[in-house]
């Protein structure tokens, strides 16, 4: 299918979190941004005016969309970040402050010191992160501070120096801070040791360090420090709350292509994620049309291969949902647990949204493919013989037994026809019969149609259970309609389905478009008939006191009410008001109805 335009993809977009990317004619990116909700955000660049001349600038230039959903803010945040700092954008130069996030770096060096730092060389040292808060990073900073004794100066600890005797302990010896490996004080076996606790710390296995503080925390309220039991508290509630790790921010997982597929009976939709550094730093969904009913396996093969070579992608694994044959080159991993697996979820994620876009976007560009789609589906959900392109639903309103009526609400192609909706007054009735009524109204409708030689539909839709159905099936069995039409009935609620001569419902899927086409035909036919009901309530509680009026008949009745509008101002118009609409004598007996002592 061809790039929607810009109008539908802003109808299409999801309110999600999420990063978003703006392209010129040429296909470059010029903007990347985040937003809590993808939807009201990027609308908000096309719906107002902007004060900034360069944002008018940019959203002149901006010819396609796309974007990423995420879990969290903090993950849009991430992203954003990564995104910005590999494409660089032109307008994100001009229209932000482009600013990175801190990380923590194990420096590679004898004895290596741990500091936060917001760049990244590639110089074989080991960085952690990044972080959206510095309060996170000065908090795992602080703990390692007050768990270990590490060096803060930059000197350059080779054996030869230190046994020359090159330099001092300084203060943080004396303060109990640093254990002197500047004077060969401390063993680099010990020193190591400790490196490699931290670095489980940093990776977010918390259990012994957060057991330690806690430790600390209970013994200095024995000792009644409160104060600084409250300090080791609210320490120990951020690394809590760090320890929920983001799916974007795991170090461990590097260089990684990740894969999903949702497909349906015509098209597949594969996601692509690229992992560096615990980060997503590309996504991208491709769209490929079934030809000869591929599997998923099949559709997948094919979209990692032409995925790889677009991008240019040389990462030595893969995560996929099933096993896949992609030759030796490449390990194939099929996560089932844990970080792997919940990376694996967001592209699944991805490529699900992208999907329910494209059928949005088909809606308003193809509704053809869009109505046939639905039907096709309708048609086997509901095991019929054949598509259900014209419904008829019927349902009965008698609110406290009073005026009763039914309505008949129309589908063409899954969509209403309200132009050939209709209303019924129950005439051969008498009381608050629904089966009764149902059968007057189905017989009443079809009987019409047959006599005016107009198309029947191909499903009739009765609101009501067993009894319901019954009594619509008699009306169609009078007319020989019963192998003509195929008729069911709805019951509690939409979740059971009922068929002629068979006592087992039919239950859908809650989340099926056949339901949602059903429940949209129900919500109508009761809208529809209930507006009835109340109209005729209205009109006759308008008409019945005016009517009791000796000598003021329906002509009579019909000229106040186009003048005054309503009954109550007719009770309190002044004598002279009436009589310039209907004359002196009817105008007093008006009146003096309305006005006895």
């Amino acid at each position: 299918m061809d790039q929607p335009n810009l109008e539908i993809q802003l109808k299409t977009l999801p309110n999600q979190p999420g990063v978003y990317q703006y392209y010129d004619k040429d296909g470059v990116i010029i903007y990347v941004g985040k937003a809590k909700n993808l939807k009201k955000r990027v609308s908000s660049y096309f719906n107002k005016t902007h004060d900034s001349g360069k944002t008018r600038v940019l959203v002149k230039k901006i010819v396609d969309i796309k974007h990423i959903v995420v879990d969290t803010e903090t993950d849009a945040l991430l992203l954003e970040n990564n995104l910005i700092k590999k494409y660089q954008p032109r307008y994100n130069v001009l229209l932000k402050d482009d600013k990175s996030y801190p990380w923590i770096c194990i420096k590679k060096e004898r004895f290596p010191r741990v500091f936060s730092t917001r760049r990244v060389f590639k110089d074989g040292s080991e960085y952690f992160g990044p972080y959206t808060s510095l309060k996170t990073v000065y908090t795992l900073l602080d703990l390692i501070k007050g768990l270990y004794s590490l060096r803060t100066c930059n000197y350059h600890l080779s054996e030869e120096k230190i046994d020359s005797g090159k330099y001092k302990v300084c203060l943080e010896y004396h303060l109990g801070n640093c254990k002197g490996p500047c004077e060969d004080l401390e063993n680099e076996v010990a020193y190591n040791e400790n490196i490699k606790a931290i670095r489980e710390i940093l990776k977010g296995n918390f259990k012994d360090s957060l057991q330690q503080f806690k430790t600390q925390m209970k013994a200095y309220a024995e000792n009644l420090q409160f104060e600084e039991a409250q300090k080791i508290k609210e320490k120990v509630e951020v690394l809590e709350s760090y320890q929920a790790k983001s799916t974007i921010v795991n170090p461990k997982i590097s260089n990684v292509d990740v894969f999903s597929i949702v497909s349906d009976e015509s098209y597949g939709y594969i996601n692509f994620l690229q992992i560096s550094y615990g980060s997503i730093i590309r996504s991208h969904t491709l769209e490929i049309k079934k030809k000869l009913e591929e599997t998923d396996r099949e559709l997948l093969e094919l979209a990692i291969t032409e995925i790889r070579q677009r991008f240019n992608s040389n990462s030595k694994e893969i995560y996929v949902p099933f096993s896949v044959e992609l030759g030796e080159d490449v390990k194939v991993t099929i996560p089932k647990l844990g970080d792997k697996k919940h990376i694996l979820d967001l592209s699944l994620r991805n490529a699900k949204y992208y999907r329910m876009e494209r059928f949005k976007q088909m809606k308003i560009v193809d509704p053809d493919r869009h109505a046939k789609r639905i039907m096709a589906q309708m048609k086997i959900d509901l095991r019929l013989s054949e598509e259900p392109r014209h419904i008829e639903c019927f349902d009965n309103s008698n609110i406290q037994g009073t005026n009763p009526v039914a309505a008949c609400v129309v589908f063409k192609d899954g969509k209403p026809s309200k132009k050939d909706y209709r209303h019924f007054n129950i005439k051969t009735v008498v009381g608050p019969d629904d089966f009764a009524s149902m059968e007057e109204v189905v017989y009443r409708r079809y009987k019409r149609l047959l006599e005016e030689n107009k198309p029947l539909p191909q499903l009739i839709i009765i609101d009501g259970g067993k009894g319901q159905l019954s009594s619509a099936l008699k009306s169609l069995d009078a007319l020989g309609l019963r192998q003509e039409i195929a008729i069911i009935g709805i019951a509690k609620r939409l979740e059971e389905l009922f068929y002629p001569d068979d006592p087992i419902p039919l239950y859908l899927d809650k989340k099926s478009e056949t339901l949602k086409v059903i429940q949209f035909l129900r919500n109508e036919a009761h809208r529809f008939g209930i507006e009835h009901h109340r109209n005729r309530r209205s009109k006759t509680a308008l008409n019945t006191e005016l009517e009791t009026i000796p000598g003021v008949g329906k002509k009579t009745i019909v000229e106040l009410l186009k003048h005054f509008k309503s009954v109550k101002r007719i009770s309190n118009a002044k004598r002279e008001e009436l009589e310039t609409v209907i004359g002196f004598s009817r105008a007093s007996k008006v009146y003096n109805h309305y006005h006895k002592k």
